[in-house]
């Protein structure tokens, strides 16, 4: 490996040659031929190499400028296209609106990433999104063990959980194993509401998790908890419950009570 190729620890970069590995994420992806594909850092170009095998206009987004010029060297007779800049300021909006996304993700943009992707205008259609193995569990968890992460990533995608990838596997090896995260678009968001507004409700819920929802609730409302517990009551939801431990659709009949309530939120 030359020094261009040596992983920066400060950008989160783990290499990953596994063959078997980089074929799982393209077909969680369902890469077919004829498709776009955004790639987010491709280093050294593993990722990227299969992607093009299976005939896929390949996008990538590369921040790392000594990696950036040895991929538009060794892909320039390619159908590939590379800007050099963080995927968060790339505009999505450049893309096709069918568009994939597949890409080995650094563990401290994964909550980000995921919220520019659900709040774009034009997300991708489908997305195989290599993760921290724990982290990848927490988007899909249900109703026991959710987070806000769950609740507003599933709000906007079907999601699920592909292979998992050893990190014995990358270069160098992360402290913990990953797993393939895969994201389908919903067509329209999971309940029709103010975004906004619902969003200030699970966040207040989840503002002091070790709390029961009545005291978090209470206090990331600004509501006395008499009130609160009016609320959710009229909601049918369990004020000793704690906030990971309401699905979804819980959260929307306490939106749906709070709305009916004219609270001002």
């Amino acid at each position: 490996m030359s020094d261009n190729q040596t992983p920066r620890k400060s950008l989160g970069q783990h290499w990953l040659h596994d063959t078997v590995s980089l074929e799982a994420m393209c077909v969680a992806a369902d890469v077919q031929s004829g498709d776009t594909v955004l790639e987010v850092g491709p280093g050294t170009g593993a990722l990227t190499r299969v992607l093009l095998d299976k005939g896929a206009s390949v996008v990538a987004v590369e921040l790392d400028e000594r990696l950036a010029d040895q991929l538009k060297i060794e892909f320039a007779s390619a159908d590939f296209t590379l800007h050099m800049t963080s995927i968060l300021a790339f505009d999505l909006t450049s893309l096709p609106t069918d568009y994939k996304l597949v890409a080995n993700i650094p563990y401290y943009l994964t909550s980000k990433l995921l919220r520019i992707l659900s709040d774009s205008t034009n997300p991708p259609k489908k997305a195989a999104l290599l993760l921290q193995k724990e982290v990848a569990q927490r988007v899909t968890a249900t109703a026991g063990s959710t987070s806000l992460l769950s609740i507003a990533t599933q709000f906007y995608w079907h999601t699920s959980l592909g292979a998992e990838v050893p990190a014995r596997l990358f270069t160098p090896p992360p402290k913990v194993d990953s797993q393939i995260l895969i994201l389908e678009r919903r067509v329209t968001p999971l309940f029709s509401v103010d975004e906004d507004v619902f969003f200030r409700i699970v966040k207040a819920g989840f503002s002091a998790r070790r709390k029961k929802l009545i005291s978090s609730l209470a206090g990331g409302l600004r509501c006395d908890k008499a009130h609160t517990k009016q609320l959710l009551d009229e909601a049918g939801v369990d004020a000793n419950k704690r906030a990971q431990m309401l699905s979804i659709d819980e959260w929307y009949s306490l939106y749906q009570t709070c709305i009916a309530a004219n609270m001002d939120i």
